[in-house]
């Protein structure tokens, strides 16, 4: 059984109306045309939500995957698979969630709050925002945020990577795609960027609505196309593939590795609340799933990277600190004293799972324990390992010596 459990969390199905979903809905409604083949239902089709610029970087509130029932749900699941640990940490008073500092992120960890701790979760737990702002340095949960370099593109390898490389993939499919809807609409020309919109409107609208006749427009080899894109994309973005990726991850990483070190004393109960990309570099540090990098003209035939299976909405990791009791160490004094034995206090083994939306991992050469985890100290010296062998925070990012060097607010 658990004795610790600190947890990751990405913003459950949050909704983004990017401004090329709102310009391609206006563009379609005013073209004065009558659609025909796969674009037909376009003709008396509407924008998924009403007011949507009033709704930009909210929570699903609507449908079977709203993000306030998702992130709640999992708020009940998690207190239903945790609950010794939940009243340990309300007995001793140790009942902190940290989130960034974005309407959707805090959103999410209100409603995980109230499905974890109950409605009146505000009487028991104390929620933390954590600015997203630059002069946090290295003391923050999102450090795509901070990490300057990174984030100006002073090389050419920061943010904007992953857009580049996906660009390159995308031109491989896109135009074809685009080609078919302007043989069947002869009156209108769509550019790539907008047919890959029209790719991501089917994910959002079903996410709202349950469904979206945008996901029929497309054949099952362009869907898996557009897959392979958003690999490419988080892969180049903030991941393995991102020469900042690890280092921005091993800050929570290295936070994190204290907690599970210092056992229960810690707190039993840690649950931080992020974005998506703030997750892949923490996957990046722990080195979780390596492969080659990712090509941009065609689909590998193997591949272990697929953010579909690493960060979907509402995706979350999770660490889980395992205490099992140890066989004692005897000795006797025999042949002498054959039948006086001694018997030595036996310390309890510690390990640490791995636990990535809701299927256990098994870290990459350091699986042997109970249920597939990692001895605490193999994980410790593991972590050690990755920061000797990566550039420190402060100087990848361009930061001053000032600037703080470590996430210091991680504690109950």
């Amino acid at each position: 059984m658990p004795e610790f459990v600190g947890s990751f969390l990405r913003t459950y199905l949050h909704l983004v109306i990017s401004s090329r979903m709102l310009s391609l809905y206006q563009r379609l409604s005013h073209a004065n045309l009558t659609f025909q083949g796969d674009l037909s239902f376009v003709n008396t089709w509407s924008f998924f939500m009403p007011d949507p610029s009033n709704r930009l970087e909210n929570l699903i509130s609507t449908g079977p995957h709203a993000g306030t029932l998702g992130a709640f749900s999992t708020g009940v699941k998690l207190r239903t698979q945790y609950e010794h640990l939940l009243w340990q940490a309300i007995e001793h008073n140790q009942t902190s969630l940290w989130a960034s500092d974005s309407r959707r992120v805090v959103a999410t960890a209100r409603y995980f709050a109230a499905g974890f701790f109950g409605l009146e979760w505000e009487n028991t737990a104390r929620l933390h925002v954590i600015p997203e702002t630059a002069d946090l340095g290295a003391d923050t949960l999102t450090p795509g945020d901070t990490c300057l370099n990174y984030v100006n593109n002073i090389d050419g390898y920061g943010h904007d990577y992953g857009y580049k490389k996906a660009g390159e993939w995308r031109s491989t499919y896109l135009p074809a795609i685009a080609e078919r809807l302007q043989v069947q609409n002869p009156n209108i020309t769509f550019s790539m960027e907008e047919v890959y919109t029209m790719q991501e409107i089917c994910g959002f609208e079903t996410l709202a609505k349950g469904s979206s006749p945008w996901c029929d427009v497309f054949t099952h080899s362009e869907w898996e196309s557009f897959e392979y894109a958003r690999d490419v994309l988080h892969y180049y973005r903030a991941g393995p593939g991102n020469r900042y990726g690890a280092t921005m991850g091993l800050l929570w990483l290295n936070a994190t590795t204290n907690l599970l070190n210092a056992g229960p004393d810690a707190g039993p109960l840690f649950f931080s609340f992020v974005h998506d990309g703030d997750i892949i570099p923490f996957l990046a540090a722990l080195d979780l799933l390596p492969s080659d990098p990712l090509p941009t003209t065609h689909i590998p035939a193997k591949r272990t990277w697929r953010t579909s299976s690493i960060t979907p909405m509402g995706g979350r990791i999770v660490l889980e600190r395992l205490s099992c009791p140890a066989p004692p160490t005897c000795w006797s004094n025999a042949p002498l004293y054959p039948n006086h034995v001694y018997c030595s206090p036996a310390p309890d083994d510690v390990f640490v799972r791995l636990v990535v939306n809701e299927g256990v991992m098994e870290l990459p050469g350091c699986a042997g324990g109970p249920g597939k985890s990692c001895g605490i100290e193999d994980w410790t010296e593991r972590a050690r390992i990755r920061g000797r062998g990566l550039r420190h925070f402060g100087e990848l990012c361009g930061l001053g010596k000032d600037a703080p060097k470590r996430i210091s607010f991680l504690h109950q």
